[in-house]
Formats: structure tokens, C-alpha cells, sequence
């Protein structure tokens, strides 16, 4: 009888062991970590399309619980109590706020907006519930104004394929085509020209060159000329000068001796008459030579 009722105890044992991992299985499926303590807070919404159990429980972008348990409230119709397990060191003030809200995804979670208060809510306290609109509502709720967006660009679409379909658009696409390949050709000839101004920049490097080397030698022809006697020379001008006035005054004054032989018409008359007897002369001595020149032989 002992050894019976020891296998019959082994196997309770056993058994409530198995049930025990089981739970806390299940538990840490969802995410439930039962060694960690929490607080449990409610909150009621109209609307938990999308909210699950395990679902977590949001502040600032932070996971700070999830929700463990929901319950129709029979007693309050149209509101779905949901139990939040938070974290034990989460002070939570009075007047904090749990928004429900889904995502795009139609996954949906709880969202703590605290208060300011400087009250905190007791454990099991119940916080004020809202439901925040989805972006599924919000897109509802903008199908309108996309209905009246409609027809508007359809009309633009109608305007823009005429656009397009106008000959003259063609038209203008092929002048810039032209105008893009004249610019091309433009593009090409100034590259050969600027190819070719090498050969004159050379040059017009030689000549500044040869532009330096003359303004160095005016440089020194003009030192060379502040070195010249130029008092002396400007000296011996003037000296020239006054004399060669001096004798234009002689040559102009009938009475003196170089006027008269400029002035006096019968010092020409008398040159003539001589040049004329010298020249009968020479014409005589031509003709009778031996009249002037006599030889003697010994």
C-alpha cells in the first residue's frame, strides 16, 4: 500500500510540475515574464479592432507592459474593459490617458499619455480610455476631397496629352535638336581656333620679349643721353645760330661787301662777260693751237 501511494504522489507531483511549465510556458509565449513584478491598471474602449492579448503597452516609443487580460463589460454596453500589466517601478498620475491606436497594418497597441499631476493612480486604478482614428479612418475620411481631385486631373491630363499632340511642340523639340547641333559645330570650331592660337601666343610672347628688350635699350640710350654735354652742345647751337644770322644779315644789306656780290647785277654782267670770253677762248685755242703753243726741237 505504501508503494502505491508513493507512485500515486510521484505522479501528482508530476503532474502539477508539467502544468506549472505549461502556464509559465504559455506566459512567456505571449510575452508574459512572471518573475518580474508589475501593476495592473484597466482602461475601457469602445473599440479594440486589432488589440490583442499580449499586445504591448507604449510610452514614448518604449514597451512598458501589455495587455493581459480582455472582458466585454456587460454592464457598460459598448465598451471592451482591457486589463495592462505595466511595469512596478512605472508611477502612473492621475488624469494619465491609454490611447488605443492601429497602425497601417491594422496591428493595434496602447499608448500611455501621462499627466502632470502630482498624484500617481493606485494599483488596479482605472485610467481614462480613447481611441485614436487609424490611418484607415483617416484615409475615409479624405476619400472626398480624392473624389473631387479627380476630375481635375483628368482635365489636366486632357490639357497636357493636347500639349503634347500640338505639332508646333514637335516643331520646337527639332530647332533645339538643330539649334543643339549647331552649338556642337560652334563648340567644335572654337577648339580648332583655340588649337591654333598656340602657335600665336608663342609670338606674341617673342615680341613682348623683343618689346622688353627695346624698352631696355631706350633705357639706356636715354641714362647714356643725361651723361651727354648737352649744356655745352645747346651752347655751341646757339653760337652757330647767331652767326649764321649774323651773315643772313650781311647777305641781306645791299651796301656790304657779301651783298654786293649777291645784290650787285653788274658783278653778274661781269662774270657772264668773262665765262663768255673764256669760253671763245677755249674755242680759238681748239682751232689754232699753234698760235698759243709753240715747240722748239732742239
Amino acid at each position: 500500500m505504501k508503494k502505491i501511494f508513493r507512485k500515486e504522489v510521484i505522479i501528482g507531483i508530476c503532474v502539477l510540475v508539467a502544468l506549472a511549465i505549461l502556464i509559465l510556458g504559455i506566459d512567456f509565449l505571449k510575452g508574459v515574464n512572471v518573475f518580474k513584478p508589475t501593476n495592473y491598471y484597466y482602461a475601457s474602449f469602445e473599440n479594440v479592432e486589432g488589440l490583442a492579448v499580449s499586445s504591448p503597452v507604449m510610452l514614448n516609443g518604449f514597451k512598458v507592459g501589455q495587455v493581459r487580460e480582455m472582458e466585454y463589460e456587460f454592464d457598460n454596453p459598448g465598451h471592451v474593459l482591457v486589463e495592462m500589466s505595466l511595469d512596478s517601478r512605472l508611477k502612473v498620475p492621475q488624469g494619465s490617458k491609454a490611447v488605443l491606436g492601429t497602425d497601417i497594418l491594422g496591428t493595434a497597441s496602447i499608448v500611455l499619455h501621462l499627466s502632470k499631476s502630482a498624484t500617481d493612480h493606485s494599483v488596479g486604478d482605472r485610467l481614462i480610455g480613447e481611441n485614436s482614428s487609424s490611418l484607415l479612418a483617416s484615409a475615409g475620411d479624405m476619400l472626398p476631397a480624392v473624389q473631387q481631385i479627380f476630375p481635375k486631373i483628368d482635365t489636366l491630363l486632357t490639357n497636357l496629352n493636347a500639349v503634347v499632340a500640338d505639332p508646333a511642340l514637335t516643331a520646337s523639340v527639332k530647332r533645339l535638336d538643330a539649334i543643339s547641333a549647331n552649338l556642337q559645330t560652334t563648340t567644335q570650331r572654337l577648339a580648332a581656333a583655340t588649337a591654333q592660337l598656340g602657335p600665336i601666343a608663342a609670338d606674341v610672347k617673342q615680341i613682348t620679349g623683343n618689346t622688353s628688350n627695346i624698352t631696355s635699350d631706350l633705357a639706356q640710350l636715354s641714362g647714356q643721353m643725361k651723361n651727354l654735354p648737352l649744356d655745352s652742345l645747346v651752347a655751341d647751337l646757339q653760337t652757330t645760330t647767331a652767326n649764321l644770322r649774323a651773315l643772313s644779315d650781311e647777305l641781306g644789306k645791299p651796301n656790304s661787301t657779301l651783298g654786293r656780290l649777291i645784290n650787285d647785277p653788274s658783278l653778274y654782267d661781269n662774270l657772264n662777260t668773262t665765262i663768255s670770253s673764256l669760253d671763245s677762248l677755249f674755242v680759238d685755242i681748239k682751232k689754232n693751237p699753234k698760235r698759243y703753243i709753240s715747240i722748239k726741237l732742239l
